[in-house]
């Protein structure tokens, strides 16, 4: 139990580092989301900003890397699964087709993936915003899956999947000879 506790208000601090408010704003469930999301957002888009247009269709090939998505498909996943947990905790269908993991097939240019993954971030901002004190632990639908979830367990997702995947992104960057805008 000791443990559990330790890493809950570990995570929570932790989520709370990307939240940036004056001193007059009270802290609140809501706020702490959004700071985290800006947080991600804030290190991912200028990551993938960052790789030339003509490498969006790299994926490593040294060592353990037989399948992993390109580039492209590792941006374009991110920005799919931000639409379908964003809509799961609006309790709304996605507001774009997310087409699995990989995103609508018409998205294919490095400016229509930037957008994309943009637009995903902006309804990310506002299905956070929807999260609050009174429902962040109500049931929801789990859009992965059978059974229920909670507003708030889906909010982490934004955080954890944006940061494995961020890793992942970097790896591809320094592959290429790029270092990470927020490396530098």
């Amino acid at each position: 139990m000791k443990k559990s506790s330790f890493l809950l208000l570990a995570v929570l601090g932790l989520c709370g580092l990307g939240l940036a408010q004056s001193k007059d704003e009270p802290t609140t469930v809501t706020s702490v989301l959004d700071g985290t999301v800006k947080t991600i957002e804030s290190e991912l888009v200028p990551a993938v900003e960052a790789m030339p247009e003509d490498k969006f269709s790299y994926a490593p090939t040294n060592g353990e890397f037989k399948g992993v998505r390109t580039f492209a498909q590792q941006a374009k996943h991110i920005a799919a699964v931000n639409y379908i947990v964003a809509a799961a905790i609006l309790g709304e269908k996605p507001p774009v087709e997310t087409g699995g993991e990989s995103g609508p097939d018409s998205v294919k240019s490095k400016a229509d993936i930037v957008k994309y993954l943009k637009d995903s971030y902006t309804y990310v901002h506002k299905a956070v915003g929807t999260v609050n004190a009174e429902n962040a632990v109500a049931p929801i639908k789990n859009p992965f899956g059978e059974g229920t979830a909670t507003r708030l367990g889906m909010a982490t997702v934004f955080a954890w999947h944006g940061f494995d995947h961020y890793g992942q992104i970097v790896v591809y960057l320094r592959s290429n000879g790029i270092v990470p805008p927020a490396s530098r």
